[in-house]
């Protein structure tokens, strides 16, 4: 498959997939776990009918590694809900989920004794200050624009701060699961469609803890103000709609990383992720009218900056155009 249609999917889909979640976040900031339930339950059947053949197909690699990997794949997607219910902003939940370069560094270092260049720790010390600076400023906006309470007499400000404990605590998470992932690839091989299946497969059942709030948003969702579907002409409430084009935009933006990662270099993979990212974060601020400081922006471009020094593209593309420098001459020739 030409790789300019795996990156039309990563952007289309994945920049879409951040305006559905924001049009269904704005309005249930709690719905994050009904989200997360229609996704993992779509991947689940479509690959249980295309990749494991109805059952048919044996794994590659044994179930009980898979548990451990769905174990800490299901947690740090549920965490990842409940903080956009704690008073964090959608740009700055992006923002705080690019520091993953951070954990995985440091726990590179920890589990499997790394060791890194002066460039790599470089690159990481700027994407920490990029999202401390961004963290900061979200911490003054917080804590001047919102001192009032809950019933329970907690502030808004209390809820912001557990809501970053609970990215950091997703964020650590995530890089822990990375390297378990990156160990199982080094000794069964690399079967990331059938990790894809078997991490939204076996998480179904835990959803049943979650069961109660899953069914709250169904019945908040279904009454929602109608909305006629084009082309079909089918009238649908439009909640359930935004969670229907989510879930497409979901499955259309992981196809497209797959398809990304076994057509292209992971420099290119790279890329396209760190610059989708960004145009989802331009989108998110400029449609929704998110706040977003001068400050915000300086955090923003080293959290960038940062991830592309830490990926060696400026090292990676001096030989790629002069290789396609020579190949235009030899052409001209």
């Amino acid at each position: 498959m030409h790789p300019g249609f795996a990156v039309g999917l990563v952007f289309g889909g994945c920049c879409s997939n951040v305006v559905f979640l924001e049009l269904l976040i704005r309005e249930f900031p709690g719905c994050g776990n009904i989200i997360t339930f229609a996704q993992f339950l779509f991947i689940a059947v479509e690959g249980f009918i295309f990749e494991a053949k109805f059952g048919r197909k044996r794994p590659a690699i044994p179930i009980r590694y898979y548990l451990i990997m769905v174990a800490m794949f299901f947690t740090v997607s549920v965490v990842n809900n409940y903080a956009l219910n704690l008073n964090v902003a959608m740009p700055l939940h992006m923002i705080f989920r690019s520091g993953s370069l951070i954990a995985n560094m440091a726990l590179g270092i920890v589990i499997l004794k790394k060791r890194y260049s002066v460039s790599k720790y470089t690159s990481i010390a700027l994407v920490s200050l990029g999202i401390f600076t961004c963290t900061f400023m979200s911490a003054k906006q917080v804590s001047l624009s919102s001192s009032s309470e809950d019933e329970n007499g907690v502030s808004a400000f209390l809820w912001w701060l557990l809501g970053i404990a609970a990215l950091t605590f997703a964020l650590l998470m995530s890089a822990r699961m990375g390297i378990f992932q990156e160990t199982l690839y080094q000794k069964f091989g690399k079967h990331s469609k059938e990790a894809l299946f078997y991490n939204h497969a076996l998480p179904i059942p835990g959803f049943l803890l979650l069961a109660s709030d899953i069914f709250r948003h169904m019945i908040l969702f279904s009454k929602s103000e109608a909305f006629q579907m084009p082309v079909i002409g089918l009238s649908l409430p439009i909640m359930w709609f935004y969670l229907l084009m989510n879930v497409i935009t979901q499955y259309v933006c992981i196809r497209g990383v797959f398809i990304l990662t076994t057509e292209c270099t992971s420099l290119t993979v790279t890329l396209v992720v760190t610059l989708r990212k960004f145009v989802s974060l331009i989108i998110s601020i400029l449609y929704f009218r998110n706040p977003f400081t001068t400050w915000h922006w300086i955090g923003t471009f080293l959290v960038f900056l940062g991830t592309l020094m830490y990926t060696e593209v400026w090292n990676n593309l001096g030989p790629l155009l002069g290789h396609k420098q020579k190949k235009d001459e030899k052409k001209q020739e």
